[in-house]
């Protein structure tokens, strides 16, 4: 099983899956079979059973889903059962947000850091994350066994920063520079471009008009 290549395309939907069973759990529902589940997230039954077993399935016929069960189980897939230690690079607006969103500490991400140009935002505070200069950043990170870096910065500084984290032993980066990273392949890199997507929206928007 570890050595079984999996599609990106069914890891792309592990996180979709464990939230609407982490809502099912919140509501009390002890089990689901996968065309209910189908129903819930409109992925088709078929699909739902594909993907499960790339991971062994976790079901029985005619019994379905123990949904605590599956949701622990595709929890430990995605590497939520253990925690992870983020520092932030820029603390403008989307730094700040993505800093303070508190659902991320409940999953395991915790910040340790958050790091800035700007001198008049040293030492003030995210939450309990006291803004250093980004001098230091690679220093905090081989001292203080930091995983993922997040940038936040613009797509100019990206490329220098994202060099200067492989160096010094980062392990992921999530990139929300508006540039694509290129570096080791050792190192996970997600680039996050929200452009990308609000353009994806507005296709979506001009074919349905068209449509009409």
């Amino acid at each position: 099983m570890a050595d079984k290549e999996i599609s990106q395309a069914v890891i792309s939907r592990l996180p979709r899956y464990f939230r609407y069973l982490g809502d099912l759990r919140e509501k009390g529902v002890e089990r689901i079979s996968s065309q209910e589940l189908s129903d819930i997230m409109k992925v088709t039954a078929s699909q739902i059973r594909q993907d499960f077993n790339n991971f062994g399935g976790f079901g029985q016929q005619g019994y379905g889903y123990n949904v605590g069960y599956l949701y622990d189980e595709i929890g430990k897939i995605l590497g939520l059962d253990r925690q992870h230690s983020l520092v932030i690079i820029g603390t403008g607006h989307l730094g700040k947000a993505i800093a303070g969103y508190t659902n991320f500490t409940r999953r395991g991400f915790v910040f340790k850091g958050a790091f800035d140009k700007n001198p008049d935002l040293f030492g003030t505070k995210i939450g309990d994350v006291e803004v250093r200069p980004i001098d230091e950043v690679e220093d905090f990170v081989r001292n203080n066994n930091i995983e993922i870096a997040v940038l936040t910065i613009p797509k100019e500084q990206a490329v220098p920063m994202a060099h200067k984290l492989a160096a010094c032993g980062i392990k992921a980066i999530w990139n929300f520079a508006h540039v694509d990273l290129e570096v080791p392949s050792n190192i996970q890199v997600e680039n996050v471009h929200l452009s990308d997507s609000l353009m994806k929206l507005s296709y979506n928007i001009d074919r349905y008009e068209k449509s009409l």
